[in-house]
C-alpha cells in the first residue's frame, strides 16, 4: 500500500485510514499499524493463584481464552486467590480455637 502526499509528491510518513479508522506509520518499506493494548492490573499470583492459572490452562482450555481475551484473566485469578487464602485464614484460626495451642505450648512440644 502505498500512500502518497499529492502536495509535496512524496510517500507520507504516517496517515489514518478512514475505512478503518486505525493510523499508520512508515517503518523502512511498509506501513506498520499503531496498535496498542490497554494497560492491566498487575497482580502478583500466590500459590491459589497460580493453581488456578495451571488448572486453566490444563482442563478448562476455552475458559482460559475466553477469560484472557476479555481481559478478565487477572480479575479472575486475584478473586480466586483471595477467596482461598481467606478460607485457609479461617479454617487455621477455627484449629486454634479447636486444639487451644498457645505460643509456649509451641515452644516446648513442637509436635503438639
Amino acid at each position: 500500500m502505498e500512500v502518497k502526499d499529492y502536495e509535496k509528491g512524496r510517500i507520507k510518513k504516517k496517515f489514518t485510514d478512514e475505512k478503518t479508522g486505525i493510523s499508520y506509520t512508515l517503518v523502512g518499506d511498509y506501513y506498520l499499524p499503531n496498535l496498542f493494548l490497554e494497560p492491566e492490573e498487575k497482580v502478583t499470583l500466590n500459590k491459589y493463584g497460580l493453581l488456578r492459572l495451571d488448572y486453566l490452562k490444563k482442563h478448562k482450555k476455552a475458559d482460559y481464552i475466553i477469560l484472557f481475551m476479555n481481559k478478565e484473566l487477572n480479575r479472575h485469578l486475584k478473586e480466586v486467590q483471595e477467596i482461598a487464602q481467606a478460607r485457609v485464614n479461617e479454617l487455621i484460626e477455627q484449629l486454634k480455637a479447636k486444639s487451644n495451642l498457645t505460643e509456649d505450648m509451641k515452644n516446648t512440644d513442637m509436635l503438639y
